[in-house]
């Protein structure tokens, strides 16, 4: 079925629980701070709304909400590159070290310890952001290979089936890109840049058993979601109940974004702890096969992005990054 041990991922949990800790409080505290800015939003609409009639304070309540999570997700936005330098490489920093049996150094705190390495490997939060970019832009090249083969084969119904796997292992492989990262604190590289590129290529040439390993977590993370979010669902009711006008989308909304929490806080930790595990396991005594190197660099725009800025090495680090940002 899969190559990796769920006793052995949640074991890395329960000796990383400083940083469970830390990414309840971010992910709930996002979660709390949507239900907040959206109700004050929904509170304002509602007075707003008494101004006219029935129908006119209904239209303004709902809007009301919408412009106080629209808010809520703008500012979410603009600190979605710190929430993945602090939180996502940090602890991603910890587990390689609980991965390769190592203690953590000098007794340090977990969350201490992780901010040093990421600042020693990635310097600032933009070459991080542009480095993470590239490397989901060069993992989806690499998963649009499996629809490129379905759709050769003389199956019937071979394309669409082909689509609905390709949706599948885009969702399946959104933990992947932490593993990347991992591989370039592991390697303790001074050019992060290098690194990523070359974990990309042992991860292109072992792209079978990692597609195989995301499907399955896919399954089990989106499965406990799913659990999650019908759970949230009786907290969420009474949240809206609560506020004025009782805005009728708000029980999805909140269940979603409880559930969202859960999953970012609990479930992904876990995924990639699994995913971990295989792909050390799996590139364990390989090299970079100068092939797959060169099919990346054919393929994938971002790939040979990357590979320009390995190829400047170190003085790269501090560089502005902005030409790597998503258009």
């Amino acid at each position: 079925m899969w190559d990796f041990s769920i006793g052995g991922a949640l074991g890395m949990m329960m000796r990383t629980t400083p940083f469970i800790i830390f990414r309840m409080t971010v992910y709930f505290g996002i979660a709390l701070g949507y239900i907040l800015v959206t109700g004050t939003g929904v509170g304002i609409g509602y007075g707003i709304g008494g101004f006219g009639d029935e129908e006119f304070r209904a239209t303004s309540t709902f809007w009301g909400g919408a412009v106080g999570f629209g808010l809520f997700g703008a500012v979410m936005y603009w600190v979605r590159e710190y929430i993945l330098y602090m939180v996502k490489a940090g602890h991603v920093a910890v587990l390689v070290q609980l991965i390769d049996g190592k203690p953590m150094p000098g007794g340090k705190r977990q969350i201490s310890y992780a901010t040093e390495v990421v600042k020693e490997r990635f310097v600032q939060t933009n070459v991080l952001f542009a480095l993470d970019q590239l490397v989901k832009g060069v993992i989806g090249a690499i998963t649009g290979l499996v629809r490129g083969i379905l759709t050769i084969l003389p199956i019937p119904g071979a394309q669409q089936l082909a689509g609905i796997l390709h949706a599948f292992l885009r969702i399946a492989v959104g933990f992947i890109d932490e593993v990347i990262l991992a591989h370039a604190i592991r390697t303790q590289s001074t050019n992060a840049w290098g690194a990523a590129k070359d974990a990309l290529v042992l991860y292109g040439q072992n792209y079978k058993v990692m597609l195989k390993n995301a499907a399955w977590l896919a399954i089990i993370v989106y499965g406990l979601g799913f659990i999650v979010f019908l759970v949230m669902l009786a907290p969420a009711a009474l949240v809206v109940y609560l506020m004025p006008g009782a805005w009728a989308a708000g029980g999805i909304v909140f269940a979603l974004l409880f559930a969202w929490a859960v999953k970012a806080a609990l479930l992904e930790p876990f995924a990639i702890a699994c995913l971990m595990q295989v792909y050390f396991k799996t590139i364990e005594g390989q090299e970079p096969d100068p092939e797959w190197d060169a099919r990346l660099e054919q393929m994938s725009a971002k790939f040979r992005k990357l590979k320009a800025r390995a190829l400047g090495g170190d003085r790269q680090q501090g560089a502005d990054t902005g030409d790597l940002r998503p258009a």
